[in-house]
Parts: structure tokens; sequence; C-alpha cells
């Protein structure tokens, strides 16, 4: 299981790669769970990261414009980032959803075929009108993605197993296995939560609270111990 740690700028970056993180995902809270960053934001974190590690941004939590998002898309690719992740926030159902991906792949590929890009959706969707998390498989799948992914939209202390129990985890990752792809996960994760995550077969596990001192993800900032700490736990499973 990879450790995807999420920092906003680059002190937050170096301290990502100092405790070593699998992959730097730059966000930006300040605009939702998968808030996307500015481009040079993006470029210069991907400047200081070394060429071995890779690194992942948010495009944001999407509208159903896929216009827009594929320009997004691009913007993120052109900055330097080796995992495109969509929050589909604003897509109602699965066709809306897959109309974002199917044009975030495209665009994406035109430019660097290399480039991973993620179907990203919300474990507690209901409470955003937005597409049911359980059908991100199959979104992912038919657009040509390469990872699905689940977070949560609303950040105020509820995590990822307040709205999908492990039996429904354990669904979601063997579904996008059986696709050949692979399961990303995140939604305010617990450091004693990382080892569930691992044996429901997660392949890519989210952070940024608890990578941070106080475990604040909004108030706290990212710590090279507390990253080392939750790498330490991963290796060890």
């Amino acid at each position: 299981m990879l450790l995807l740690i999420s920092p906003v700028n680059t002190q937050e970056a170096r301290e990502a790669i100092a405790g070593g993180a699998d992959i730097i995902d730059v966000k930006n809270p300040r605009e939702g769970s998968l808030g996307a960053n500015f481009p040079w934001v993006i470029n210069n974190i991907r400047k200081i990261t070394p060429i071995t590690m890779q690194v992942s941004a948010t495009l944001g939590d999407v509208p159903f414009k896929p216009g827009t998002v594929s320009l997004a898309a691009v913007g993120a690719v052109v900055s330097g980032a080796d995992y495109i992740k969509v929050g589909l926030y604003g897509t109602k159902n699965y066709q809306e959803a897959l109309e974002v991906m199917k044009n975030v792949v495209k665009a994406t590929r035109e430019l660097n075929s290399d480039v991973l890009v993620v179907a990203s959706g919300y474990a507690d969707a209901e409470r955003i009108g937005a597409v049911d998390p359980m059908e991100i498989p199959k979104i992912a799948a038919d657009s040509g993605a390469d990872l699905a992914m689940v977070d949560t939209a609303i950040k105020d202390g509820s995590t990822l197993f307040d709205f999908m129990d492990e039996n429904e985890i354990d669904h979601f990752t063997e579904e996008i296995h059986n696709y050949g792809l692979k399961s990303a996960l995140a939604g305010s994760v617990k450091e004693e939560q990382l080892s569930i995550l691992a044996k429901l077969g997660c392949d890519v596990v989210g952070v940024r609270g608890a990578a941070c001192i106080g475990g604040d993800r909004d108030v706290g900032s990212i710590k090279r111990e507390r990253v080392a700490k939750l790498k330490e736990i991963i290796v060890n499973l």
C-alpha cells in the first residue's frame, strides 16, 4: 500500500518528502476536500520532489462541466503532475460522471500517456447529492482512468468508515481490482485505520490530517515525523 500525503505548499512538501511519502499530492483544502491548488504551486513542488517520487494534483471538487474540467486537467499535466485526481462532486449519476471522466482522460492522454488519472467519488455522497461512490469503479474503468478513489466531501471529523463499512470498502476494492485497476482510499483516515485498509485491498491511502501535528488538516501543518510514523506502520503491515 502506497502512502499519499497532501501538502498545500513547498514547505509541507519538503516535510512529506523527508518523511518518506510515496506520492506527493498537491491540493488546496480551502477550496474543498479535493480543492485545486495553483499551477505554479504544483510546478514548484514537482521541481523539489525527487524524480523517483510521483506528484499528484487534485483538479478540485468539480462541477458537471466536462470542458472546464478537461482544461483543468491539461493545466495540471503541464504543471508537472504524474497523477490527476478528479473529485466528482457536481456529477449526480453514472452518466454525468462518465462524461466528465472520459473527457479528462482524453485531454490527459493527448498530452502525456504516462500520466495516471484518478476518478474520485465521495463516501458521503448523499450529503452533497453526488454520484454513488459504489459506481466509481465502473466509471473509472469505462472512462479509461487508472484508479478509483473514495474520499469524504465534508471534513467535519467524520471518517471514511462513518459512511462505508468494511464490507462496502472490500467490495469497492475488489470490483476495481477485477477491472484491472487500482484503488485509492481517503477520508480523514486515522493512524489506527491503516491496517484495516491494507487488509481490505487498498493500493493507495490518502492522508493529510493524520500527517499534521495535532491531527488537524486545516490548522495543523504536515511534519516529517508524523509522515515517517505513518510510513513505518505501512511498511510493517
